[in-house]
């Protein structure tokens, strides 16, 4: 008996040791964007159980595994939609865990992963790198792990900036305490470009005539938004002015292609929008019109600003008119910048895109912008983000219609480019969202979140690795 115990030991040890080999080899086999799109659930099924639990609830309300669900997917994709309000439903135990899933969700559970392998001066191999330079669209592998190192210091550092200045308004209402977590808080959803607050219902609309709280809200945004990218492209450039190795005034001429393309289109983005928000709502009683001209302005660039993928909102978004939500809904879907905490189709797929119809209206055969001439499988790339983000949003608006007939069409339009571009607006349906259409949005803000990185990294490494030499034969068809 006991021999055969014994073998029937080894043989468990040999099943579990063959189990976790075929596993160890699937995961090698997984590419970049795989491991993404797991990595990503993996986190919100782990947050949702943690939510899940009763010590993260207040007493005298209860958690619905969805709901906790709902929210651990709104805050590992930063995105800001809630079916319950964060301020009064959650413990502080639960807002630490939120907050937590929060920043993992900004800075990216890979940085994250490689930060603690290289903190236990564990060397990252060859495949960890690789998946570093994919996840990020890097050209080269070389120091990328001093390049993660860069990325949470840079991090962190702003949102340290964010906390202290939102500490000035927030100490001398809440007490040091409390106004403390309010300004981490708040400052690490706004970097993150999370869209989640603990003050309250209406979010930062008390604020609205707060020049402070607006615009400390509105440099995180805008900073974050940016990308890593072009933070240290420009501080290079910064370096060589003061040094005397660079002019000012050829400073945007030396910057990098992306950098132009980002820093161009945010800016078109940015005060093309709040000039069109400013008319827009100037007369509109329900939103901007019993304000003054200077805040009718602030509120304006915030709301131009707030649609880049952040979710703050000084102004109800149910009231705005039909104008500024056309215009918020190309806002919200074009999102922030590459290698940065916002989402959306990013700026420079729109920029592509825009610069591809220029090109071939012109009858070029390349896209060119700032005597540079982008690469066709970045075009490609930009196509299938662009064309996918738009198939998403029609096949789960229709979903969403389905299972709330009693819905208007531009509020669910509006809840699932919320979604899709990891935004946090809406124009209050969220808490009424039935349980089917809760899980709607939850599978669109974690497609949101996964799709324009791993569709963008995969298109650019298939292009890279196929032979450009095999070409089928071509046949002409009808356009138009």
């Amino acid at each position: 008996m006991h021999i055969l115990s014994g073998i029937a030991r080894v043989a468990q040890h040999m099943r579990d040791k063959t189990g976790t080999t075929k596993f160890n080899s699937k995961l090698r086999k997984m590419t970049t964007a795989q491991v993404i799109a797991l990595g990503f659930a993996v986190l919100i099924l782990i947050g949702g159980l943690i939510l899940w639990m009763p010590f993260c609830t207040v007493p005298g309300e209860s958690t619905s595994f969805t709901d906790a669900f709902f929210t651990a997917t709104t805050c590992i994709c930063v995105t800001g939609l809630v079916t319950v309000t964060t301020a009064a439903h959650w413990t502080l135990a639960g807002k630490i865990v939120i907050l937590i899933l929060i920043q993992i969700g900004g800075i990216g559970f890979i940085a994250i992963a490689s930060i603690i392998f290289v903190s236990l001066r564990k060397r990252l191999s060859m495949r960890s790198r690789k998946m570093i330079q994919e996840s990020y669209n890097l050209d080269q592998m070389s120091g990328l792990a001093k390049l993660v190192k860069k990325v949470l210091a840079c991090v962190f550092g702003a949102e340290a900036l964010g906390a202290v200045g939102y500490a000035i308004r927030f100490i001398p209402q809440f007490g040091v305490a409390e106004g403390l977590w309010q300004s981490v808080f708040t400052s690490v959803s706004a970097f993150c470009n999370a869209g989640v607050d603990i003050l309250g219902e209406n979010s930062l609309m008390p604020y609205a005539g707060d020049p402070l709280v607006n615009f400390v809200t509105i440099g995180l945004i805008i900073a974050a938004g940016l990308g890593f990218i072009v933070w240290w492209d420009l501080a290079d450039k910064m370096k060589k002015v003061f040094r005397r190795e660079l002019s000012v005034h050829r400073v945007f001429r030396s910057l990098r292609l992306n950098s132009k393309l980002v820093l161009v289109t945010t800016a078109m983005l940015v005060f093309g929008g709040a000039f069109l928000i400013f008319l827009f709502e100037y007369g509109n009683p329900d939103t901007m019109g019993s304000m003054s001209i200077g805040e009718k302005l602030m509120a304006s660039l915030f709301q131009s600003v707030t649609t880049r993928t952040a979710g703050f909102l000084t102004v109800d978004q149910g009231a705005l008119s039909g104008s500024s939500v056309i215009l918020c809904l190309f806002l919200m879907f074009v999102g922030g910048s590459p290698m940065g905490t916002a989402g959306g189709m990013k700026t420079t797929t729109l920029a592509v895109m825009a610069l591809s119809i220029i090109s071939n209206v012109r009858g070029r055969e390349d896209v060119e912008f700032g005597n540079r001439r982008i690469r066709i499988h970045y075009v490609r790339s930009a196509v299938v983000v662009m064309g996918t983000g738009v198939g998403v949003v029609l096949v789960m608006s229709m979903l969403l219609s389905a299972v709330m007939p009693g819905a208007g069409l531009e509020d669910i339009v509006y809840e699932i480019t919320s979604a899709i571009a990891t935004v946090g607006l809406t124009r209050g349906i969220t808490p009424d969202l039935p349980t089917a259409g809760r899980w709607i949005v939850i599978v669109t803000m974690y497609l949101g979140r996964i799709g324009p990185l791993t569709l963008g990294t995969a298109v650019v490494v298939r292009a890279q690795r196929r032979s450009q030499n095999t070409r089928l034969a071509a046949e002409d068809i009808m356009i138009g």
